[in-house]
């Protein structure tokens, strides 16, 4: 397993942007995909983005496409989510997540496929 932690979040208005980072522990980064997940009071955990190992594979949710983009830096065992054009609805708690990949460099977009999480940073877009 590895540790994750984010940074990066805060408070920004409609239409700004934001870059999250997430930190991980450990010397096999590159054998993991990595994904970002948001959840906004009361509502269900929601998949945003995901990035296979060697960042040739990405995904994103349906909100987010053409907003954001992941990427990662395997030499720094980091994974950034670029938010741009941000809107009142993206406000949540963003969750980095690791997956072990080995060799496969197709990530995951579901909870379930994620064994690895970070404690979340709050992301919070005013009008």
């Amino acid at each position: 397993q590895v540790q994750l932690v984010e940074s990066g979040g805060g408070l920004v208005q409609a239409g700004g942007s934001l870059r999250l980072s997430c930190a991980a522990s450990g010397r096999t980064f590159r054998r993991y995909a990595m994904g970002w997940f948001r959840q906004a009071p009361g509502k269900e955990r929601e998949f945003v983005a995901a990035i296979g190992w060697s960042g040739g594979s990405t995904y994103y949710g349906d909100s987010v496409k053409g907003r954001f983009t992941i990427f990662r830096d395997n030499a720094k065992n980091t994974v950034y989510l670029q938010m741009n054009s941000l809107k009142p609805e993206d406000t949540a708690v963003y969750y980095c997540a690791a997956e072990y990949a080995y060799n496969n460099d197709v990530p995951g977009t579901r909870e379930a496929d994620f064994g690895s999480w970070g404690q979340g940073t709050q992301v919070t877009v005013s009008t």
